[in-house]
Formats: structure tokens, sequence, C-alpha cells
């Protein structure tokens, strides 16, 4: 990771300002308050692994209330963020939800007014994730934003894991590498908030946390051909009827919403430079299609255009 801000080195008594100073070049409107008598610290790094931008910051006791977010990279405004605690504690507010946060602990942040509080030698691993992924499975960030998401949980653990091993090899992978490595990762951090929602969900969003379930599932199982409504409201605990309903309630029908995942699995993967070597057969089966002339059916009707057009005009641009 590369090193974007330090207070080492720095006399003691402007530390606190210079970090101050360099959240103010964000433009953003922010309130700092540092909270013990001790020489200010901070510490901030930053590493793009794919499309993520990954960043790990350790800094003294400090209360962050953040009013309006300013300026951000060209790019990086639909992105929500992911933070691991790896060191201390520290406090969330966010949407209404206040949290309590340990070692270990996942939260999700999005741009809007937020209060941080951080005890002294508190560090986090921040990673900037596209807000639309996270909404597509689990609905809009409102509802988990500053949620504890605890490292008790398997899936978090083995997300926290996953990042930090990824931050500490990411320079040796290949730019394709990094790009599904950095797909893996968002997908383990979708999987511990819907296991999180799921826990003690209140009743007027169990059917929402019910749905997010149902296509955490499918993203996880898109390449079984068997999959369908009926395995589905199996998989997670209720009745197919009711699974029914609760996905028209969100506009959609199960049936349509599974083969539209599989067609946007496949179209990624047909893009995908890693992969260009496999057969169009081959990327069909491992979506969960049956037959390849069942994907191409379905694959022009949604795309104007044969798989094997799609791959080779996405190949010509490339080049």
């Amino acid at each position: 990771m590369q090193i974007v801000f330090s207070t080492e080195g720095l006399d003691a008594r402007h530390s606190f300002k210079r970090w101050r100073e360099a959240l103010e070049v964000q433009k953003a409107n922010v309130d700092l308050r540092h909270l013990d008598d001790a020489p200010f610290e901070a510490k901030v790094e930053n590493s793009a692994i794919g499309p993520l931008l990954v960043t790990r910051m350790s800094q003294s006791a400090l209360r962050t209330e953040v009013r309006k977010f300013g300026a951000w990279r060209q790019g990086r405004e639909g992105m929500a963020t992911a933070a691991f605690k790896l060191a201390g504690t520290s406090n969330s507010f966010q949407d209404g939800r206040d949290a309590v946060l340990s070692t270990g602990d996942l939260y999700i942040l999005d741009k809007r007014p937020m209060v941080l509080t951080t005890s002294a030698g508190a560090q986090v691993l921040f990673v900037e994730l596209p807000r639309e992924r996270l909404e597509s499975v689990l609905g809009s960030t409102r509802h988990y934003t500053a949620l504890r998401i605890g490292a008790e949980l398997g899936s978090t653990s083995l997300a926290r894991t996953f990042f930090e091993e990824l931050v500490r090899l990411g320079d040796r992978l290949a730019p394709e590498a990094a790009d599904r490595m950095a797909s893996v990762g968002v997908d383990l951090i979708v999987a511990s908030i819907a296991e999180r929602l799921a826990k003690d969900v209140p009743q007027p969003l169990h059917g929402t946390v019910v749905v997010q379930r149902a296509k955490t599932f499918v993203e996880a199982n898109l390449g079984d051909p068997t999959l369908g409504p009926s395995q589905l409201a199996a998989a997670v605990g209720v009745s197919l009827r009711r699974l029914q309903e609760l996905f028209s309630e969100h506009g959609q029908h199960i049936s349509d919403w599974i083969w539209q995942r599989r067609l946007e699995a496949a179209a990624k993967r047909l893009i995908d430079p890693g992969v260009r070597h496999l057969p169009i057969g081959t990327l069909a089966y491992g979506c969960g299609f049956a037959s390849q002339a069942h994907f191409a059916r379905r694959f022009k009707a949604q795309y104007g255009k044969t798989p094997s057009e799609y791959r080779t005009e996405s190949l010509l641009k490339a080049s």
C-alpha cells in the first residue's frame, strides 16, 4: 500500500492541524475533535485492487462528524464503503443507527451525514465498493448502514481475512486477476451483510430480508442448472407462494430474476480477458444454462447479439 498521509516526523504541535487540512482538501463539511491530550497521530495508506479502492487508516482518539460530502474523485460517486475494524474500538452513527464496534467487526457507510468516534490506536480497513452491487442484492444501503456485522459471524471473519490477504498480495496480481479477486471480495461482503440482516431483522423489513437472502443464494448458485423458484424457496425457508408474493412486492418474478442474473453473469464472463480461451458453451453451462442453444436464444433476446458477436465486439474494442 502507498502512504498518502502520515503525521510521522511532523511537529506534534501541528499534527492535528495538518490532518484537518488534509480533509479540507476534499471540500467536505467535516467537524473534527481530538478526544485526548496525547499528541495526535494518523496514517493513511491506499491501494487500488481492480475497481476497488482499499484504504488502511490508523489514528488517535477522534470524533469525526461529516455533515456533507465534498467533491469526490471522478468515477467514485457511486461507491459505498465497507469498513473492517482491525484494532481498537469505535462508534458509528448513520441513518438513525448507532453501532459500537470492536476489533474484527464490519460496518457499512454511505455518502450521507455520519458521525464516527474512534479510540486511541484504532485502525480500520476501508473498502470502497459499488453501491449498485450492494443494493441489487440487499436493497437500499439505508437498511444496514452503521449496523454492527460482528466478528463472531463466520462470513465476516472470512471477508476480513480475504481483504487483508488481498492487500498484502495485490501488487502480485495481473489486472484481470485483480478484477476477479475484487469481485469475489465484494460477494463476501454481501454475504456477511445478508447473514447479519437475517439474524434479528424488524418485522416490517422481514419480507425485504427474505428477498435479500434469496438473491444472495442465487448469486452463490448461478451455476446450478436445477435452481428454480421451488428450490430457492426451500433454501430460504419459506413457501413458494410466499416467496412469489415477496418478489412481486419488489416488482419482480423469481424465474425472470434468476435468468436475468444468469445472463448478466454470462455477459460479464464473455468480455473477461482472463477466460477468453474458454468455449462459449462452457461459460453458458457455468452460468446454469442447460444447453448452448438455450443460452444463445435468451442472450440474443436480451442483448440483441449472439454470444459470439458480443464477445468478438468486446475483444475488438479492447484491442
